[in-house]
């Protein structure tokens, strides 16, 4: 496992971080995931190396962050915690957001909300202090609370030692950069793939230039990268990647798109000796200015084949190569 530094908070974590949004569960996911899996996947992650565990309050309502909690409740020192605020689940102190899985999500940057909702993480968590605390979504209108109200409220919890580092999810650019100037920013997460590479147009750049860690998320595409789900997956109704305004790449015509690209570097899969999903990882590491990238999972073997992906050096040569090859591909129809 290799490891890089949190921008500027003097906290050091793994290049591969184990998201947990699946672990949270719902009916976005089809099969819910068993919480004694979930606590064996992370056990499993701690132990190959990982150390960056990413959640979030709002995933499942809570069950994450409690998931995570006990998983780690035992081996907090091995963990660099990262959890995000802002995002409020059938609670209309914020701005509407969206309707999701069948709950109303509204978003508050406030920080009477943020305080609130720093206290139920570290509940569920069952520990005293965030390492990483992230900004789920910007603040909207009608509550649009000014960012530099919101980063004077983080700076104080930083100051109080409940919580490390800051970090900001879902920004634009000019958002990212109110937030670096109004106070001390050490991550940025946001989506990032060979097929959703929006960041490489500003945030990326900004970050590498301003010593800011990046997290990278969905660089699988929701598994779709891995060169698992064939012409034949069908998904229910519920389900997030049914969705196809989310990820259009999972449309028949799209995927086959991708499965036909996938299948184009079976030589490099041979070369490098590593399965498709490694490559694709390996391949969003070498990307300038990606610092970490986060990849989720349900199950241990699924752990195992993230983490051999951190210590995968592919050749500038077939870095280009790859690249070319996904500008050819083009866009989703």
């Amino acid at each position: 496992m290799r490891y890089s530094a949190l921008g500027k908070s003097g906290i050091t974590a793994s290049v591969i971080g184990m998201g947990t949004w699946v672990t949270g569960g719902g009916m976005i996911w089809g099969e819910d995931p068993d919480d004694a899996e979930s606590i064996r996947a992370i056990h499993a992650a701690l132990d190959t190396g990982i150390t960056l565990i990413d959640t979030a309050a709002s995933y499942g309502r809570g069950r994450s962050e409690e998931v995570v909690g006990k998983a780690i409740r035992d081996r907090r020192e091995k963990v660099v915690l990262a959890t995000k605020c802002g995002l409020l689940v059938d609670d209309d102190r914020g701005a509407f957001f969206s309707e999701f899985d069948g709950h109303t999500m509204y978003r508050s940057l406030r920080p009477e909300t943020i305080r609130e909702e720093l206290e139920g993480s570290l509940r569920r968590l069952q520990t005293d202090y965030i390492d990483l605390y992230q900004t789920h979504w910007p603040a909207i209108e009608p509550l649009k609370t000014p960012i530099a109200d919101t980063m004077a409220c983080l700076m104080d919890l930083k100051a109080q030692g409940k919580i490390r580092a800051i970090g900001v999810s879902n920004v634009s650019l000019d958002e990212l950069k109110e937030n670096d100037a109004a106070g001390e920013l050490s991550g940025c997460q946001f989506r990032y793939s060979m097929l959703t590479r929006h960041a490489e147009d500003g945030i990326l750049p900004y970050c590498l230039k301003h010593n800011i860690a990046t997290l990278t998320y969905m660089s699988l595409e929701q598994g779709l990268l891995t060169g698992k789900i064939g012409m034949d997956r069908v998904f229910s109704k519920d389900e997030f990647r049914s969705d196809m305004s989310w990820n259009p790449w999972f449309a028949m015509a799209n995927r086959q798109r991708v499965l036909d690209l996938l299948a184009g570097w079976s030589d490099l899969t041979i070369r490098y000796r590593c399965t498709l999903a490694q490559l694709v990882l390996a391949w969003t590491l070498g990307q300038p200015g990606v610092t970490h990238v986060l990849a989720g999972a349900r199950k241990t073997s699924q752990i195992e084949e993230n983490v051999a992906a951190a210590d995968l050096e592919i050749a500038g040569q077939d870095l280009d190569r790859m690249r070319r090859d996904i500008v050819a591909l083009g866009e989703p129809a």
